[in-house]
């Protein structure tokens, strides 16, 4: 017979660290008949990517930019025909509008402010109104990016106020410290230097020898998997911090990040230079940090940023997919420019549909590629009802414009991409859909659907249902 085992009681006595579990059959509740209750946990997150996709390239389905998305496409709903126009600020141009409208579907309320709610945090307060169980993250906010010159431009998670709804972790190996560790007296430089001496993993070895060892009230499954855990963070934290052991004398320091941050990340505007496997590396080890902690159900709210609303960056390298080379970025050599007119950034200024964009759309398939990466990992974790952690969750893929150009806002803040997965069978997936309305009556359906009574927007406006998008 299974032993019943509460989840807190397996990570009691860690102090100041935090280590997620895997979800074991020795916690999944179950009916008088025996039957598991496999109800998995309400999660909404944002994802950004910036600059966007132009509408009619939206129109061509998953013959060229959307193609990495093809892999997804039964568990993704794609609609075209979304847009921000109400989120128009005079005098800010759409770089600004579209980005701080993504996932709030409000005017910015200031440069470091949203108008409103995202939706990520309308849905966590509806569920969690008096806080998330004890020792989970409240929200996980993560990206890498470098046009930093409104906070708008790259952090896209906001409270009922609209503040921001947490500090940003661009940094791989902040990000797991935010997650899977915590030092007491964060200011004392003590505690910060043997914290890089030192595992994670190190305060909770004996809990996890008792857990797999003979004495153990776990089945054979759960072991096997509260092995696989702990192999698990123990990798991802060796990349974020490179902590290779010598002569048993500990881990080297970890090194700094491979790619700039802070003012080193937007040199007054003027962009960087950045190699396609810079940009990737530090990416993916964010988002598989960012994937790790939600399949240990430390977080289940949040928002993660791959590039910047507006972002300069002069790319180069080879850009691989699928065993052909797809495109060699050069943006500079291209553009025949340095500074910002040499950045990636103008190939969207510069988009004619009745040319071939050749630049933009390799540059958008390669960010269609990146967001997909972070979206398989989490399709890859089943869980005890059967479907996916992508599946069973709440993911709005979006970005800041319709179109680069900047003559037209209308035209730039219309059209705007977005995706979103089931959520647990809550809405339509598999499917591109012409849904023809305002983000705002997209976005007040979604969460009426994730059980939210609270609206987006002014309380006198009309609110229209696009009942369409509901499974």
């Amino acid at each position: 017979m299974k032993t019943p085992i509460n989840r807190r009681t397996m990570i009691q006595g860690l102090g100041t660290i935090g280590v997620g579990l895997p979800l074991l059959e020795e916690m999944i509740a179950t009916n008088a008949f025996g039957a598991i209750k496999a109800k998995p946990p309400t999660r909404a997150f944002n994802v950004f990517f910036g600059l966007g996709i132009p509408a009619p390239l939206q129109n061509e389905g998953f013959n060229d930019v959307l193609e990495p998305l093809k892999p997804l496409r039964d568990k993704l709903l794609i609609m075209r025909n979304v847009d921000h126009v109400r989120c128009d600020v005079r005098g800010i141009n759409a770089h600004f509008d579209g980005a701080t409208a993504s996932f709030t579907a409000q005017p910015a309320g200031g440069e470091a402010k949203a108008g409103g709610p995202s939706i990520d945090q309308i849905i966590r307060h509806t569920h969690h109104p008096t806080g998330l169980p004890a020792g989970m993250v409240t929200t996980l906010v993560a990206g890498t990016f470098f046009r930093r010159s409104r906070v708008g431009r790259y952090l896209h998670s906001y409270n009922l106020d609209g503040t921001v709804a947490a500090r940003m972790q661009e940094k791989p190996r902040d990000l797991f410290d935010r997650v899977f560790g915590a030092i007491a007296g964060l200011d004392d430089t003590d505690a910060r230097a043997q914290r890089l001496k030192r595992s994670v993993l190190d305060s909770v070895v004996d809990q996890y020898r008792y857990y797999v060892g003979p004495n153990s009230p776990l089945g054979n499954a759960s072991k096997s998997r509260i092995k696989d855990h702990l192999d698990r963070i123990r990798e991802f934290e060796q990349r974020a911090f490179t902590l290779k052991h010598k002569n048993n004398n500990g881990p080297a320091l970890p090194p700094r990040s491979s790619v700039p941050h802070g003012g080193p990340a937007d040199p007054g505007g003027e962009g960087i230079d950045i190699t396609l496997n810079e940009l990737t590396t530090e990416w993916r080890l964010l988002a598989d940090l960012y994937a790790l902690a939600i399949e240990m159900d430390r977080v289940r709210f949040g928002s993660i940023t791959f590039l910047a609303a507006g972002e300069r960056i002069r790319l180069t390298g080879k850009y691989e997919y699928s065993d052909r080379t797809r495109y060699e970025f050069n943006d500079a050599a291209e553009h025949r420019r340095g500074g910002s007119g040499g950045c990636s950034h103008e190939w969207w200024h510069k988009f004619n549909e009745k040319k071939e964009n050749k630049q933009l759309r390799a540059h958008a398939h390669m960010k269609m590629n990146e967001i997909a990466y972070f979206l398989k990992r989490l399709d890859g974790t089943k869980e005890a009802n059967g479907r996916s952690i992508l599946e069973n969750s709440l993911f709005t893929i979006s970005t800041e414009s319709g179109d680069g150009r900047h003559n037209d806002v209308k035209r730039e803040l219309s059209g705007v991409f977005h995706a979103i997965t089931g959520a647990n069978r809550r809405f339509k997936t598999g499917q591109f859909m012409d849904v023809k309305a305002e983000g705002i009556d997209v976005y007040n359906t979604m969460v009426t659907a994730m059980g939210s009574k609270k609206k987006i927007g002014p309380d006198k406006r009309p609110h229209k249902a696009v009942d369409k998008i509901r499974a």
